[in-house]
């Protein structure tokens, strides 16, 4: 097990290691959260993305992003289950991803049941549309 944590890291010190990961950084502030309600969002069967632009200038390796899911839907084994679904969507499709906005993911019932394939598949055509617009 050691011999491939070296091996990861002999990769990433290299001149071939190439993907470059992008740290979710959550939101703290409540006025982070109400600006980001209030700006724009956009609705999926899944979940429904609030997204607004970001006040100050932030490094490039960092994604503000927070995800919520609300009491009603289930108890906690639910939520955060659809929760690791919806972060594992967004790591996996983070080239789509414009660093210059904040978003908040606000999970619905529905991915619960839902197979990740088609969860990812929403997810990045979402972040399509939001770098169109």
């Amino acid at each position: 097990m050691e011999e491939s944590c070296y091996q990861e890291e002999e990769l990433r010190e290299g001149k071939n290691y190439q993907h470059k990961m992008t740290r979710l950084v959550s939101l703290k502030r409540s006025e982070e959260f109400s600006k980001a309600f209030k700006d724009r969002k956009l609705n999926t069967n899944y979940f429904t993305i609030y997204f607004s632009k970001q006040i100050e200038s932030n490094k490039k390796d960092f994604l503000n992003v927070s995800f919520v899911i609300k009491k009603k839907i289930g108890n906690a084994v639910k939520r955060n289950k659809i929760k690791r679904k919806l972060k594992a969507a967004v790591t996996k499709c983070q080239k789509n991803i414009n660093l210059d906005y904040t978003y908040i993911i606000l999970g619905k019932t529905n991915a619960y049941k839902e197979k990740f394939t088609s969860i990812f598949e929403e997810m990045s055509n979402s972040f399509k549309k939001i770098n169109k617009k």
